[in-house]
């Protein structure tokens, strides 16, 4: 159960977190929002009822749980189901919990509250790992990953992206060191082109250069020309 090295393969999240609007209204949209397949659940019967049923890659999973010790759970999912990995997302941020958690088989530790693209972040690296994949020697040019939901910088460093980022992105690439029209990018977006506020593509390609930058510490090589479109000044 060991995540696709494929490109169109899609991570199946478990997300147990047994508050409702923290699981409904914020982390399944933004987890769905950055291109996992995510279920939610509430109790631990209900994840080992998933598990049984279906495959996951990842599980997501509290501390404080209505009907379980989180760190018990963590520990049963590693010893029933050692290929999946295990992030623990809990309010406990003291250094002993991280130790008992990273110790009862969990491959991450978040402390809440935490941003959906450090999550999104961690879920992709864990990934990686997963699947044995390196980065040591990469090619000399910014690139998507293996599953396409992450832009590579040439010294190796991920950002995670989200729906739209990616559209973008993958139009940018396959036409890297040449200019791509607003309207190209836009249709990458929406069918209504005309009805699209171009406003909203600069919005996003003025998050995404600082996302980069952030996560990073390196320039994206994206280039604005005035009035007609963008270009990925990447070499290959």
């Amino acid at each position: 159960m060991s995540p696709s090295a494929d490109a169109d393969h899609v991570l199946r999240i478990a997300l147990l977190e047994d508050d409702a609007v923290l699981r409904e209204r914020i982390l399944l949209p933004g987890l769905a929002s950055y291109g996992f397949a995510a279920t939610g659940m509430e109790t631990a019967a209900s994840l080992h009822r998933h598990l049984a049923a279906a495959r996951f890659d990842i599980v997501v999973l509290d501390v404080g749980l209505p009907d379980a010790d989180g760190f018990s759970v963590a520990r049963e999912i590693r010893v029933g189901f050692p290929d999946i990995g295990i992030v623990m997302l809990t309010g406990r941020g003291d250094t002993i919990d991280r130790v008992r958690g990273l110790s009862q088989g969990a491959d991450a530790y978040l402390a809440k509250p935490v941003e959906i693209d450090l999550l999104a972040a961690t879920l992709h690296s864990l990934a990686r790992r997963m699947r044995g994949v390196t980065v040591a020697h990469a090619p000399k040019h910014w690139r998507l990953d293996s599953n396409g939901w992450c832009l590579l910088s040439p010294s190796g460093c991920s950002v995670a992206l989200t729906k739209t980022e990616r559209r973008v992105v993958e139009a940018l690439i396959e036409r890297a060191g040449q200019l791509v029209g607003r309207n190209a990018l836009i249709a990458a977006l929406t069918s209504n082109v005309y009805e699209f506020d171009p406003h909203r593509l600069d919005s996003l390609l003025y998050r995404l250069r600082r996302k980069v930058a952030d996560a990073c510490g390196e320039s994206l090589p994206l280039t604005a020309v005035h009035g007609e479109g963008y270009v990925l000044n990447d070499a290959h």
